[in-house]
């Protein structure tokens, strides 16, 4: 590793402990090999690096956003969440630059397939084999909290 080369947070539990700035390194450097397939465990990330971080995200994910749910045979992915982990809230998903950088990234974009989440476009590129970092924006304002999603081997 030189020292231009930031360290590749390996599991969510890494990326949890980061702050904004590492995360957006993370993002970055991050590269899209493909999209995805099959059911991503979510870990949402507010208040990145802070105490707050951990408890938030534990609790965003007992009582409202578990993961995502990508079938490309649907060219697309459906999120998973409440406590009875009910599937909902619809995206198309591709491959476009990213809003962050304009490098490529694998976009999810709720804007012709959800009423309720139209506004929002969320990116991901793969941060470690079978780990996501994602940013979330709502129209074209990207917001201050990440997400993670971990695919199983």
């Amino acid at each position: 590793m030189t020292a231009t080369q930031p360290r590749s947070a390996a599991t969510p539990a890494d990326l949890l402990a980061l702050s904004a700035p590492d995360l957006d390194t993370q993002f970055a450097t991050a590269a899209v090999h493909s999209i995805p397939v099959g059911k991503g465990r979510g870990l949402a990330i507010f208040a990145p690096g802070s105490r707050l971080s951990r408890p938030l995200a534990h609790l965003t994910r007992a009582l409202a956003w578990k993961g995502k749910e990508f079938d490309l045979s649907r060219d697309g992915l459906v999120n998973i969440v409440s406590p009875f982990s009910v599937r909902a809230i619809r995206a198309r998903v591709g491959i476009e630059p990213s809003w962050v950088d304009n490098e490529p990234c694998i976009v999810l974009d709720y804007s012709r397939t959800s009423w309720s989440a139209r506004w929002i476009r969320d990116e991901i590129r793969e941060v470690a084999p079978g780990v996501f970092l994602g940013v979330v924006f709502v129209r074209r304002r990207r917001l201050p909290l990440c997400f993670v999603l971990s695919f199983a081997a």
